[in-house]
């Protein structure tokens, strides 16, 4: 099973090509547009895919190949932390309120969680990683089984960890494999959080602004059986800023 996540910077349906080079069973795009709104090409090479964004332009689509199923998974509930004086309302969320994740099940098998992780607008205190660690206060039963996956653009490294947040990178990472998920990256390449030798995102496609955003976690049952390679600059910069994930669960 090839599972490729790819944030591919806008414009999918001229990309197309170059994606099908990587002959997949599973594609998760970040940045995509909306097939049932965009060109009847895009539409039947999507076939029977899932979509959710902010725009018609910008969201995650998820799109099965060689027979593989998906099925949405309707995970809804809310956070409260408690033992706090403060009534604040922004001590309870919801998951609606968090952007973006796109949770599925895959040939009846696989939990997995599409993820592009999100701003919102620059006085949000909770953005980007943030915005997953609140999902995973409300999530982590669902997150914690056998054959699970959490993948995409987290917008997010442990270099950028500040102290006075328990919603930092190396914080979620933490909670992450509390759960049971092991970041495949680190696990193939052997290198630490904030130390990865190969970036996934060139910021405004230049080769020296390099950083490693992107990120494949499998529960302890798939990490063991699992390989992720990350695509070269050379190759893909020409259609993203960011290189693909490719992910091979044995």
């Amino acid at each position: 099973m090839k599972i490729v996540s790819w944030n591919c910077n806008g414009a999918l349906r001229r990309k197309l090509d170059k994606l099908n080079t990587l002959n997949a069973d599973l594609y998760i795009i970040q940045e995509c547009e909306d097939p049932a709104q965009s060109t009847k090409a895009y539409q039947e090479w999507a076939g029977d895919y899932l979509w959710i964004g902010e725009s018609k332009n910008k969201g995650i689509g998820v799109f099965p190949k060689n027979e593989n199923t998906i099925q949405a998974l309707n995970w809804s509930g809310s956070f409260t932390i408690q033992g706090l004086a403060s009534r604040s309302r922004s001590l309870t969320w919801n998951t609606e309120d968090l952007k973006l994740f796109l949770p599925f099940s895959l040939n009846e098998r696989y939990t997995i969680l599409a993820v592009w992780t999100k701003g919102n607008n620059d006085k949000q205190a909770f953005s980007y990683m943030g915005q997953l660690w609140k999902y995973l206060q409300i999530h982590r039963e669902q997150l914690s089984g056998p054959n699970t996956i959490l993948l995409g653009d987290l917008n997010s490294n442990s270099q950028w960890d500040k102290e006075d947040r328990w919603w930092s990178h190396t914080d979620v990472v933490n909670e992450l494999l509390e759960v049971g998920l092991h970041s495949l990256y680190h696990l193939t390449t052997n290198e630490s959080q904030g130390h990865e030798s190969q970036p996934t995102f060139f910021l405004h496609r230049k080769k020296e602004k390099a950083y490693h955003i992107d990120y494949a976690f499998a529960s302890s049952n798939l990490a063991r059986a699992s390989q992720m390679s990350v695509g070269s600059f050379e190759d893909w910069i020409e259609v993203s800023d960011h290189v693909p994930l490719s992910i091979s669960v044995d």
